[in-house]
């Protein structure tokens, strides 16, 4: 990453070309997705959204962990007072509804322990990468919690209900090969790679038509969300749309016909 970068408290977040990097940097702590934590990504993600040239987001964590989860001891206190517990919780909630409703890419790099609100992060994610040496699981019941941050909700949509139940029933945490095998995580990589082949998957997103990128992401998110038909529904007109309207579209077939690499504008 260059020096064009912005420091925070818990968190950085770094620029490279058209690539972003958010790094949850607590290590000693695990990377725990507090409130603080929370609001932190809000804000640099806002940041995010204001760059046109940005096409993918690397989300990871410092050290050991990508995130332990949330700060148990912290939430403690938040339990105490329903009107700040629910308005973390809001913070949480629209952090990954906001990651899932952009244009960009966001990429886990999963690098050590994702468990419950790491999970609930990644989960919120479009592609993952997780290093061989990767434990990932929900492990909120472990402690007597439940996932409040769409976990209950994005996982069984991810890997199917049964799966789903059996994570978060047992809080059973999975090797990194597990996880790709049953659908969890895209592909696993030696662990000293993580980063590169992230890079290398933003990168390769970038050299794509930007307008068939933010529309496959959007139909793809349209079909973990709705039933069959209202998504067939809407895949016809965007592509109706698409084609007829977005310079891209044609550059490809001519590009094709021309046996030559697309130019493509978006």
């Amino acid at each position: 990453m260059d020096a064009m970068a912005t420091e925070y408290k818990n968190i950085s977040l770094d620029w490279d070309g058209d690539i972003a990097r958010l790094t949850l940097r607590r290590p000693d702590k695990l990377n725990p997705l507090d409130w603080a934590t929370v609001r932190e990504l809000r804000q640099a993600i806002s940041q995010i959204e204001e760059r046109d040239d940005i096409v993918s987001v690397i989300v990871t964590g410092e050290g050991r962990s990508f995130s332990a989860g949330g700060d148990l001891e912290g939430y403690i206190s938040l339990y105490k007072n329903a009107e700040q517990f629910a308005e973390f919780l809001d913070d949480f909630l629209n952090l990954l509804t906001g990651m899932e409703a952009s244009d960009k890419i966001y990429i886990a790099a999963v690098n050590g322990a994702c468990v419950a609100g790491g999970l609930e992060l990644l989960l919120a994610c479009d592609l993952s990468i997780a290093a061989d040496t990767a434990k990932i699981g929900d492990g909120h019941l472990n402690f007597g919690q439940l996932p409040g941050a769409g976990g209950s909700q994005r996982l069984p949509r991810l890997i199917g209900p049964i799966r789903a139940k059996y994570l978060i029933l047992t809080g059973e945490l999975l090797s990194a090969a597990e996880a790709e095998r049953i659908g969890l995580i895209n592909k696993v990589v030696p662990a000293d790679q993580l980063i590169e082949e992230a890079v290398a998957l933003g990168r390769s997103l970038a050299d794509k038509s930007g307008a068939g990128v933010r529309g496959a992401k959007h139909l793809t998110h349209i079909a973990a969300t709705t039933d069959l038909p209202k998504g067939l529904e809407c895949e016809l007109k965007y592509v109706h749309r698409y084609a007829t309207t977005e310079p891209d579209a044609t550059e490809g077939l001519i590009a094709f016909k021309e046996k030559r690499k697309p130019k493509f504008i978006s």
